[in-house]
């Protein structure tokens, strides 16, 4: 059977599909953001305590990143709604709970990155700090934070990435995004190439849209030594000294 042009142009111009796209963006962006918000505090405890709290917090991190993602979204969708019944309402939605499960998952990730960024940053770089009557609020704000974004642009990029192209794992719990879209098409047409390759368009313009994204981030927060050494570039320390003055 030769390739239908004419359902691949409808497909790929549709309403659904388009919609089924803004879906998977959104989803991918609010779940990437609280994973995130999660991951930053916890990466600083693990990093800085070797407490109950800190050690709690590892095992957490290990089971998330070791159970599959595709499992992670059943139990959200089927089984928390038998522990708690606050979520056998009618507002607990597919959305949601792919929401709070891909957040789990992601900030899991994002943790590791998290805690080899800010491992990354020079000791030293704090003393100095301290030393200038900083408070640990201001040297991790104008110090350390600046410092380790440079480290973990790149892999938290490629996370965010992969994250895009998980969320069609969601689909089994009856969310309508992209791949979810196309596979009910097919299911009615039973013209598999020519949907399946709209919805790969789709992934492509996304994916490398971020892959552009990701290297203005990288151009914009890399730090040349030897340049700044030889423009008698000033300190760190001596930044956040100025930026802690003008705030």
């Amino acid at each position: 059977m030769s390739f239908d042009f004419s359902a691949f142009w409808g497909a790929l111009t549709s309403e659904a599909f388009f919609r089924g796209a803004c879906v998977t963006i959104i989803l991918s962006l609010v779940s990437h953001g609280v994973g995130i918000l999660i991951s930053i505090p916890v990466a600083i405890i693990v990093n800085r305590s070797q407490g109950i709290l800190s050690r709690t917090l590892k095992g957490l991190v290990g089971v998330l990143r070791g159970a599959p993602t595709l499992l992670q979204l059943l139990f959200v969708w089927n089984a928390l709604p038998q522990f708690f019944p606050i979520f056998r309402e009618p507002w607990f939605t597919p959305f949601l709970a792919a929401w709070i499960a891909l957040s789990l998952n992601e900030a899991a990730y994002q943790v590791e990155i998290n805690r080899a960024a800010l491992k990354s940053v020079d000791p030293g770089q704090e003393a100095a700090g301290e030393a200038l009557g900083l408070s640990r609020f201001q040297i991790f704000r104008y110090i350390t934070l600046p410092q380790a974004m440079r480290v973990a642009i790149p892999p938290t990029a490629n996370e965010f990435i992969t994250l895009l192209k998980i969320t069609s794992l969601a689909s089994v719990i009856s969310l309508q995004e992209l791949l979810a879209t196309a596979s009910r098409a097919v299911s009615t047409t039973f013209q598999f190439s020519e949907y399946y390759a709209a919805a790969l368009v789709y992934y492509l313009v996304m994916v490398y849209a971020l892959v552009f994204l990701q290297g203005k981030l990288e151009r914009k927060y890399t730090w040349d030594r030897s340049k700044a050494e030889a423009s008698n570039d000033p300190s760190v320390v001596q930044k956040a000294m100025a930026l802690m003055r003008r705030s």
